[in-house]
């Protein structure tokens, strides 16, 4: 009996069991398709919101490829590559300052530092626009500066020995020829027809031989920048379209193959291409080189005033609702602005109608303009606008530079190639110096010049002369006016955030 309820219940139970098993297989079938199905109406549902390009999309971007590759084609035969060779003469053991104070005895003593004779060459590399068929090539200046042997080298490989036929260092521009005939010139755009957010394309040979005739593209990020410090006159085009050093004199063209500007520098932190490129305006490069090819030299305007900014501190004092425009300091005897009518204080807004920003601005736009060009100054006088015109007169530079080093506290050393000068607010914007520095700045070096052999650059900061604290030119002035042929000169100088000693002996006369 009790047997037979054991199978029989055994039954029942193995039953339930398979019922239950079935049951169980079910619900895992289910959750496995459920959870497998998910993903793929998931998967269905993003393909079908993925954005599709139109045909008409494909289109135009292949135009704009299009466009881009043949403007690269048309214009790549008008940039050239150029190499330089300059030569600095090493002095001593390993061209150290102080052998002259100790002697190169004491360093091979104590030192052994390596002697190094002769001359050391240095090679440049910067790229070029050719804008005459005959040989004409516009480039910077500080690609050829000092240069002693200079070659251009064609898209085709072609090179040839090139001579400098003009500079302009106030510009950063230079004109050098080669004897070359059949030449593929650019054609030259009207710069100030451009504008921010128009695609461009610079071409030229950075970093290195092997990239020559690079081509990258972008935009125009911003016009009329000045107050950058790469040169006395600036109105640079910025850029984001990758410039690095060696694209220096290159060209920058709009999408009709047209130069709107020569590449001449980069803002960075690295030492290459940080988006931020700036390329001298066509319009004013053109009026450079033409002077430069007709005449020999650079034929610029003339206003005749001493101007700054205004500042935040000058705005409030004038009770200017904004720091806007430049302010006159000072006008000067028998000058077009005195012959207008300007005055000491008068604030300049506007020339011809454009805004003016600062006094660089000012400077370049005056300096561009041909003498004999009659220009409309919107100026704020005692609170009130007025409009002045004044006929511009040609720049004596000779003069105007000692009538600006007069001014400015600055002194000219032709005899070893150097100037310094006060440092002023603008000096150290110019030269992104401390704020509480204080010495003399040097503002311009030859070169070819003894200082710049010995390695003076401009932007340093002169701490002490011959060991004596220099708090301005008078006091430099004074311990120059001792120092005689043969003697020697010790620089303690402020660099970038580094200090330095240099040192050189004061040529004979």
């Amino acid at each position: 009996m009790f047997k037979k309820q054991m199978s029989h219940q055994f039954w029942v139970y193995l039953l339930m069991g398979v019922i239950i098993g079935l049951v169980i297989a079910v619900g895992f079938e289910w959750n496995q398709t459920t959870s497998a199905q998910t993903p793929t109406k998931m998967v269905t549902q993003q393909s079908s919101e993925t954005p599709q390009a139109s045909p008409a999309d494909m289109n135009i971007a292949q135009q704009l490829s299009n466009v881009f590759a043949s403007v690269a084609a048309e214009v790549n035969p008008s940039v050239v590559t150029i190499f330089t060779e300059t030569k600095v003469k090493m002095q001593g053991s390993a061209g150290s300052p102080f052998n002259q104070f100790f002697g190169d005895d004491f360093f091979k003593k104590f030192f052994q530092i390596p002697q190094q004779q002769g001359d050391l060459v240095q090679h440049g590399l910067g790229s070029g626009v050719i804008v005459d068929q005959n040989g004409i090539i516009l480039t910077n200046n500080h690609v050829v500066d000092g240069a002693e042997n200079i070659k251009v080298q064609l898209l085709d490989g072609s090179e040839y020995v090139a001579k400098v036929k003009g500079t302009d260092p106030r510009t950063d521009l230079a004109v050098i020829t080669i004897d070359a005939k059949g030449l593929t010139p650019i054609k030259i755009g009207d710069s100030d027809k451009a504008r921010v957010g128009d695609w461009v394309l610079a071409i030229g040979s950075p970093l290195n031989p092997q990239l020559e005739h690079t081509v990258t593209a972008g935009i125009i990020s911003a016009k009329g920048r000045s107050g950058v410090g790469l040169s006395q006159y600036e109105d640079y085009i910025q850029t984001d379209a990758a410039i690095n050093p060696g694209n220096s004199g290159g060209a920058l063209v709009n999408v009709e193959g047209e130069l709107v500007g020569i590449n001449s520098a980069i803002a960075t932190q690295t030492g290459g291409n940080m988006g931020i490129g700036f390329a001298i305006p066509s319009n004013l490069a053109q009026k450079i080189m033409n002077d430069i090819i007709k005449t020999g030299k650079v034929v610029r305007g003339w206003l005749g005033v001493y101007i700054q900014n205004v500042t935040p501190e000058i705005a409030q004092a004038m009770k200017l609702s904004s720091p806007q425009g430049v302010i006159i300091s000072k006008v000067q005897d028998n000058s077009p602005a005195m012959k207008a009518g300007l005055k000491p204080e008068d604030i300049i807004l506007q020339l011809n109608g454009k805004d003016i920003t600062n006094t660089v601005e000012l400077s370049t736009w005056i300096a561009s303009t041909s003498p004999g060009t009659t220009v409309t100054l919107k100026v704020l006088r005692n609170d009130k606008p007025m409009e002045v015109k004044v006929k511009l007169e040609e720049l004596n530079t000779k003069e105007q530079e000692k009538l600006e080093a007069q001014a400015q506290g600055e002194s000219n050393f032709d005899k070893i190639g150097m100037k310094v000068a006060n440092i002023t607010p603008d000096m150290i914007s110019k030269y992104q110096l401390p704020q509480q520095v204080q010495g003399v700045v040097v503002t311009s070096i030859d070169p070819k010049g003894i200082a710049a052999q010995a390695g003076l650059q401009e932007g340093d900061v002169v701490l002490k002369l011959n060991r004596s604290a220099i708090e301005s030119v008078d006091q430099f002035n004074k311990i120059m006016k001792q120092v005689k042929p043969g003697d020697n000169l010790l620089f303690y100088l402020l660099r970038d955030d580094a200090n330095l000693f240099i040192a050189f002996t004061m040529p004979q006369k």
